[in-house]
């Protein structure tokens, strides 16, 4: 986007345009796979631009400062692969570059002969006819002088032929060619007469052979002739001695042979209350050049802790995968809530054996929590009245609630049988009548969290109530108050004897559990015996012979005829 070169031409304003297009014409037998944008400017940056008029916003940006000015430049990136693909050979442009800063004149752009803007593309693609080869992309926003060393590790070069390194640069200028190097291994590169081997960045494109591309460089080098085969390693100097150059992306191509393992944890299956976790996971030989040999090691860590190991099975072309299982024990000592860290060609020490494209891609963590089954709160027993032979009616429909102690884990039922609680049926309905023919009763409340269920139990118990005396009584077999009634005691205090006497304290009858109410009638005394008393009050004294109840009751009552 500069339209001359700003070390010699006055007039910035008229030096840098905020759109401009290049053709893209791939031969169409070649497969795209990725498309990467970058664009770079003077200034402190404008991270939303137009390809063909589609809007494009920075994924990465980079920032530099001059040393010598400190003036900030600018670098942003951007994967633009679908569009690419979509749209094909063709031109493209890209427009609305905000540029304004570097063209106002305080800014000390102009005064500098640093102002500057433009983008290129990087395309990597696939043929049929193709060798298998190494792309290696290396990005930021990086300044010399005086040097940047990049040193390529994880190299198996097995053919030197084709082999190219790329780069992207801005801000160089032609007529300054101070020390000014690209080299290989020791050696300068050059490309004459497009790139002389003292003068690397002089505003050239080697796709193009145009030696006008102003204060930016896109220079493609062949260096089958400096390396060699069974090279594991090489490395890569770009310097400068006067000019301030902005190396923005170096690329190289390598007939490199070498997988690359990567691997993700698909899915953990567990089991409620247990440190045993079966991890399903997939081991990965993407962007690579070579099969992953079987016997690959894998290693699994918990917090750190060596938990588990295994290794695949089967050679893994290129691009393929294999999956796997593996059942682990977390140890004690680690907490429930932790970090589950997979890792393949690793022996379980954090090395491996299979030497790869990448070694820093072969770790997959993810948070793991272990299944726990809910906490709940002890219950105490539910006390009712004796209805007779323990029966009792109770309400603890409270205790829905007041059994949990999380306010996220959910209430079920409750059940009459574990059985029942177990499977989740037959719960039981009215919780606020229910009645309970025969107590101790124990009664199972089931609750739940997102992964488990918790069973719990309270008791149904009843307790001897004080018995309730009515004291009229009537023999006239009329249904009502026929006999001597007390509510509250056959059947529930089963022990109890009662005694009634005259009013001149003679007793007259005597009862028990096995006893009819008293109807009147005497059965004690050798006057009254089996007779009907006269009318009148008596009194009665009711020993319980409970140990709640130590004392008698003693009270009186009116018989009528």
């Amino acid at each position: 986007m500069n339209l001359g070169e700003n070390n010699i031409t006055a007039g910035c304003e008229d030096l840098l345009v905020t759109s401009s297009a290049a053709t893209l014409n791939l031969n169409t037998s070649l497969i795209i796979q990725n498309a990467y944008l970058y664009w770079a400017g003077s200034g402190l940056g404008d991270f939303n631009v137009q390809l063909n008029s589609v809007s494009v916003t920075a994924q990465r940006t980079f920032s530099n400062i001059s040393i010598s000015s400190g003036l900030p430049y600018f670098s942003a990136f951007a994967d633009v692969t679908s569009q690419i693909i979509s749209t094909g050979n063709g031109t493209y442009t890209l427009s609305d570059l905000d540029i304004s800063q570097t063209l106002i004149d305080e800014s000390g752009y102009c005064n500098n002969r640093t102002n500057f803007a433009g983008w290129a593309m990087i395309i990597v693609y696939k043929g049929t006819t193709l060798p298998l080869n190494q792309i290696n992309i290396y990005d930021g926003l990086e300044s010399i002088p005086n040097a940047i060393t990049i040193n390529l590790s994880s190299l198996n070069v097995i053919d030197t032929t084709g082999a190219q390194i790329g780069f992207i640069a801005w801000e160089g200028d032609a007529n300054l060619a101070i020390n000014e190097t690209l080299s290989i291994n020791g050696t300068v590169l050059s490309n004459p007469p497009l790139n002389p081997a003292d003068n690397a960045f002089n505003g050239t494109n080697s796709i193009t052979g145009s030696d006008t591309l102003y204060n930016m460089d896109l220079d493609i080098y062949s260096i089958q002739n400096n390396i060699t085969v069974g090279d594991t390693s090489a490395q890569i100097k770009l310097t400068s001695g006067q000019d301030v150059v902005l190396i923005n992306a170096v690329v190289t191509k390598l007939n490199s042979q070498l997988p690359d393992a990567s691997i993700v944890l698909n899915s953990n299956i567990q089991a409620c209350d247990s440190k045993k976790i079966t991890v399903n996971y997939t081991v990965f030989n993407s962007n690579c050049t070579s099969a992953l040999p079987a016997g690959t090691p894998i290693a699994i860590y918990a917090n750190g802790q060596l938990v588990g190991q295994s290794q695949t099975t089967t050679i893994i072309p290129i691009n393929g995968s294999e999956n796997g299982q593996l059942l682990i024990t977390i140890p004690s000592g680690i907490p429930n809530n932790f970090t589950l860290t997979i890792a393949v060609d690793d022996t379980g020490n954090g090395n491996g054996i299979v030497t790869e494209i990448l070694e820093n891609n072969n770790q997959f963590s993810a948070a793991i929590s272990l299944w726990t089954a809910p906490t709940f709160n002890v219950l105490d027993t539910k006390f009712t009245c004796n209805q007779g032979l323990t029966k009792g009616t109770f309400n603890f429909f409270d205790y829905s609630t007041s059994v949990l102690t999380n306010a996220n884990d959910t209430f079920i039922g409750f059940y009459e049988s574990l059985s029942d609680a177990t499977t989740a049926t037959n719960a039981i309905s009215n919780t606020t009548n229910y009645t309970a023919d025969v107590t101790p009763k124990e009664i199972f409340i089931r609750i739940e969290n997102q992964h488990c269920f918790a069973i719990t139990s309270f008791l149904l118990q009843t307790r001897n109530c004080p018995p309730t005396v009515y004291n009229y009584v009537s023999s006239n077999n009329d249904g009502a108050n026929d006999t001597f009634f007390i509510d509250g005691l056959r059947n529930i205090f089963m022990n109890f004897e009662l005694e009634i006497y005259n009013r001149w304290g003679t007793l007259i009858w005597t009862g028990n559990n096995n006893s009819p109410d008293w109807d009147g009638f005497a059965s004690k005394g050798l006057r009254m015996y089996n007779s009907n008393v006269p009318e009148g009050t008596y009194y009665y004294i009711l020993n319980l012979n409970d140990s709640d109840y130590p004392d008698p009751l003693i009270g009186w009552l009116y018989f009528r005829k």
